[in-house]
């Protein structure tokens, strides 16, 4: 064993998979991974700006490293990661943060795996044992996980007001469908049983590729793919989801029938000011148009409330869009300016108060509206992955195509199977089932 590593994560599924990635690399090298960050020899955050809540977090993670570092007697890496390092970022975090050895840009992990290998103490180990780990598992996610996430697209060019994303992770690219293939089949030979295609803008993908080569040839590719059961992918923008895609989610029987479609606001004063390129209308014609092709869908979609000027008028127009289109989930945020963003030269003028009492509103009709979405399910036979047990409540747990989560009994192993679930009991956030 060369040493100990942590990885502390948080944020989107980007950033899971980036810390997969490197989890696999450092274990390459002989490391081992350790669940406190104080007790191991080479400690990473990945952290998430997208708002001013999980940064704090991260920060406060780090100071307490910083204390943790400073009383070590041998020698401690700390590492930097993610959406909190931009380029212009980067000089003024080492000044915060002199304690952090490496500063790492999203998805750029060999920055770590170079600063290890000109280390004194590792001097010993060398550049072939790290390019073995490419779609390699980590342990811990060995023999414990039927799903992964696999990057399609990296950044993002869109430029929305409030996002802080292209300033950190740089324009959008596509990765070459081959290198994303072989990943996949790597993960198949794994044990690996979904795969979730992610980019900033996944629909995006193939944009600066050959022609031809676009989300929905990648979604048909990846199903051939032997050993993976099901196929899913995120996050998708209004203004490029368009019918080809569609079309390759009705026609692939592997595809989840699931979409990601944040709406962000109802109002199409407050999507202008946003600049999200398209207006309510259009987003209602892109529902119709998917439950048209693929009726069994579900849509979920996430939504900023309390963005600069939003009246009581435009929050009406938000929940009166998500009422009428009944979407089954809403991930919502309260908005929170981020440095360098064009939002954030805008008067932050609904104050918190406000900004609570509108969460809270529409995650109540949320709820509602999930509840009277799953109630038909009740009595229905449905198709569940199973990814894991539930030691303390004895209960296998997975979900539907349409991403639903359900429980179930079973003295028998069921992980990494497909299992036909009758529904006895639907609730807004989960089913209970008993397996066929």
């Amino acid at each position: 064993m060369t040493g100990t590593y942590h990885i502390w994560t948080i944020g989107c599924q980007m950033n899971e998979a980036d810390s997969r990635h490197l989890a696999s690399q450092l274990e390459a090298l002989g490391f081992v991974e350790t669940k406190q960050a104080s007790d191991a020899d080479i400690t990473v955050l990945n952290t998430c700006v997208v708002r001013q809540q999980p940064e704090d977090k991260a920060v406060r993670k780090l100071t307490d490293l910083g204390g943790v570092k400073k009383n070590r007697r041998h020698g401690m890496i700390i590492a930097l990661m993610g959406c909190m390092v931009g380029k212009r970022e980067a000089e003024d975090l080492a000044v915060r943060f002199p304690f952090v050895d490496i500063f790492m840009a999203p998805s750029q992990t060999d920055a770590l795996i170079e600063f290890i290998l000109q280390h004194d103490a590792y001097s010993h180990l060398n550049r072939a044992q790290v390019e073995l780990a490419d779609y390699r598992l980590p342990a811990v996610n060995r023999e414990k996980t039927v799903t992964a996430f696999v990057p399609v697209t990296l950044g993002c060019s869109h430029v929305c007001s409030y996002c802080v994303i292209p300033h950190r992770r740089g324009p959008d690219r596509s990765r070459a469908p081959e290198e994303i293939l072989s990943e996949v089949r790597a993960l198949a030979v794994q044990g690996i049983k979904e795969v979730n295609l992610l980019g900033q803008i996944v629909d995006r993908y193939g944009f600066d590729l050959e022609e031809g080569i676009n989300l929905a040839w990648l979604l048909k590719e990846v199903a051939r793919i032997e050993g993976i059961l099901r196929v899913r992918f995120l996050t998708s923008h209004p203004a490029y989801m368009d019918e080809e895609l569609i079309r390759a989610v009705a026609e692939t029987d592997k595809v989840c029938p699931c979409f990601e479609i944040p709406f962000q606001a109802g109002s199409d004063r407050i999507l202008e000011s946003m600049r999200r390129g398209y207006t309510q209308a259009e987003y209602r014609q892109i529902v119709a148009n998917i439950r048209k092709f693929v009726p069994a869908a579900s849509i979920n979609t996430d939504v900023i409330v309390g963005y600069p000027t939003e009246t009581e008028e435009d929050f009406l127009e938000t929940m009166k869009l998500y009422g009428e289109l009944k979407l089954d989930l809403a991930h919502i945020a309260k908005y929170s300016p981020r440095p360098r963003t064009l939002s954030a030269k805008m008067k932050d003028d609904v104050s918190a108060d406000e900004k609570e009492s509108r969460r809270l509103r529409l995650d109540e009709l949320v709820a509602r509206t999930m509840g009277e979405n799953n109630a038909p399910m009740l009595g229905q036979t449905v198709e569940i992955l199973v990814e894991e047990f539930q030691e303390g409540k004895n209960r296998w747990r997975g979900r539907t195509p349409q991403n639903k989560i359900v429980f179930f009994e079973d003295s028998t192993d069921r992980f990494g199977q497909l299992v036909q679930v009758k529904i006895e009991w639907a609730g807004p956030f989960s089913l209970i089932g008993r397996a066929l």
